[in-house]
């Protein structure tokens, strides 16, 4: 037993050797793309003045759940700044934004697939309880190996991570169309487009929509989580202070990711009722 572990710690270490070595620029060109998305939502962020994105942040609470929160979450977002953590609030905002919107690309068409055919189904959900079993800092690891520290490498591990929830919820939403309305469909002669788009769809919105909220929880669980590797953020403010045990900014930065967390969590939840 103890050789055969001994050869398969070998064979993953060999093989991650010869892919930073045969396929180096491969994954040079995919930390390059996630990290221009990252920068690229960073500079969109961090292009208006603090006080902008907190009112606009606060307009749109108000609008969708009213003004008691509207007005709660922009004052916030302007504590964020008054700490001095508005420039690594934005960017762990950047992080979790990017990682959501590859993770929901992916996710929602694969649970689409999974939702339309069972066996696709049954056969994701094994994988999807393995990647939600094991631990995040698993997905660091290879990540690091392949492609060093760095937002891309926080990237990777944290689309793995918010993956599971997307293609879960939207499988389930798909499938629990009522029959109903499916034998209605097929009675009035719909085809499959017109029973996908204007049947199964909307019912499963409400489903997707939840699955987005989860998707966009655990992104925010794991970015904090990838701040050891250098992603930047509230993350890195939180292990460096941990380091230090500069006990009051981690304390600031706590605060800072929940007004996060509170903000698109909500927002979320309430977009999932209305639809």
């Amino acid at each position: 037993m103890e050789s055969f572990v001994t050869t398969f710690d070998t064979t993953v270490d060999d093989a991650l050797f010869w892919l930073s070595d045969h396929a180096a620029f491969v994954f040079d060109g995919i930390r390059a793309l996630l990290e221009g998305l990252y920068d690229g939502i960073l500079w969109l962020l961090m292009l208006p003045p603090f006080w902008v994105v907190a009112v606009l942040s606060g307009l749109i609470g108000w609008r969708v759940l009213g003004t008691g929160f509207g007005v709660v979450g922009a004052l916030g977002l302007i504590a964020c700044a008054a700490m001095g953590l508005w420039p690594e609030t934005m960017s762990t905002l950047a992080l979790v934004v990017a990682a959501t919107a590859i993770a929901l690309a992916v996710g929602l068409p694969l649970g689409v697939l999974a939702g339309l055919i069972p066996r696709l189904d049954g056969a994701l959900t094994p994988a999807l309880d393995l990647i939600q079993t094991l631990p995040p800092y698993i997905y660091l690891l290879p990540a690091i190996a392949l492609m060093g520290y760095g937002p891309a490498t926080a990237l990777i591990a944290t689309v793995i991570v918010a993956m599971p929830p997307a293609i879960r919820l939207t499988s389930l939403g798909i499938r629990q169309t009522r029959t109903e309305f499916l034998e209605l469909g097929e009675a009035v002669g719909a085809s499959r487009a017109q029973m996908f788009f204007k049947i199964r769809l909307p019912f499963a919105v409400p489903s997707i929509m939840a699955g987005i909220n989860q998707s966009l929880m655990m992104a925010f669980g794991m970015v904090v989580i990838a701040g050891i590797v250098g992603s930047g953020g509230l993350g890195e403010t939180i292990y460096s202070a941990i380091r230090t045990l500069d006990i009051a900014t981690s304390i600031n930065a706590s605060i800072a990711i929940v007004v996060l967390t509170m903000l698109l969590d909500r927002m979320t939840q309430a977009a999932a009722r209305t639809k």
